[in-house]
């Protein structure tokens, strides 16, 4: 079994740092209900006016059916230009390089 990496990004203006996480702690909340989420790392680049994240799902359909789900939530905030890859992920490479699985 390979668990699916997905990457998203996105140019935004913000808000960023601690005003991002006032902002989207009730949506970071929806978001870790996702059916096979097992984690999500926010990201942002204030510099280049980009946020996104990288998640782990259980598999490929989980991944689909989150991409497909966001993507609309993102367009309807009036984001543009979305970036995403699904990624299978080496578990026992990424083992020996110190990341740990952690399942709900």
């Amino acid at each position: 079994m390979y668990y699916k990496l997905l990457q998203i990004d996105f140019p935004v203006d913000g808000p960023w740092r601690e005003e991002m996480t006032t902002t989207y702690s009730k949506l970071a909340a929806h978001i870790s209900q996702t059916p096979g989420l097992l984690w999500k790392i926010w990201t942002e680049n204030v510099e280049t006016g980009e946020a996104g994240g990288i998640y782990l799902f259980e598999d490929e359909a989980s991944a689909q059916n989150y991409l497909t789900e966001h993507t609309t939530r993102l367009e309807s905030f009036g984001i543009q230009n979305i970036r995403a890859k699904i990624f299978d992920v080496n578990q026992q490479l990424s083992e020996i390089t110190k990341f740990t699985f952690i399942k709900k």
